[in-house]
C-alpha cells in the first residue's frame, strides 16, 4: 500500500513539473553581431507605415493588431508569442528584434525568402516600437 500511495505521488510530481517545464520557454539567443547591430532606415512616418503594412501581412495573425500575442493563429503556435506592448520586449536592441523578427526559430517562421529586402523587416522594427505602452 505504501509502495503504491508512494508511485502516485512520484507521478503527481512528474507530470507537474513536465506542466512547468512546458510553461517555460528556453531563452532566445540572439548572436552578439545582432545586438549590436544598429537599424539601417529612418524611422519616418513612411517607414512606420510600410512596417505596419508588413506587420499585418507577416505578423498579425500570430502577434495580434497590437501584438499581444493574441492573433488568430496564436492558439496553433507552442511558444511564447510575447507582448510587444512590454517594457521586456521593448528594453531589447533593434538588432535583436531584427534577428527574431527575421530569422526565427521553431514556431517562429524564418523571413529570410518571404521578405527578402531587410529595410523591410527593419521598417517592421520601427512599427513595433510603436506599440509600446
Amino acid at each position: 500500500m505504501k509502495t503504491v500511495k508512494l508511485l502516485m505521488i512520484i507521478g503527481i510530481i512528474s507530470v507537474g513539473l513536465l506542466s512547468f517545464t512546458k510553461l517555460t520557454q528556453e531563452e532566445w539567443k540572439v548572436p552578439a553581431k545582432y545586438q549590436t547591430m544598429k537599424n539601417t532606415v529612418e524611422a519616418s512616418k513612411a517607414n512606420i507605415a510600410l512596417g505596419k503594412t508588413l506587420y499585418a501581412k507577416h505578423c498579425k495573425s500570430c502577434h495580434g493588431t497590437t501584438g499581444l500575442g493574441d492573433g488568430t493563429k496564436a492558439k496553433e503556435v507552442e511558444g511564447d508569442l510575447g507582448d510587444f506592448s512590454s517594457k521586456k520586449f521593448q528594453a531589447q536592441s533593434d538588432g535583436a528584434i531584427f534577428y527574431k523578427s527575421y530569422i526565427g526559430r521553431k514556431d517562429m517562421p524564418n523571413y529570410e525568402k518571404k521578405i527578402p529586402e531587410k529595410d523591410d523587416v527593419w521598417a517592421m522594427v520601427h512599427y513595433m516600437r510603436t506599440l509600446a505602452k
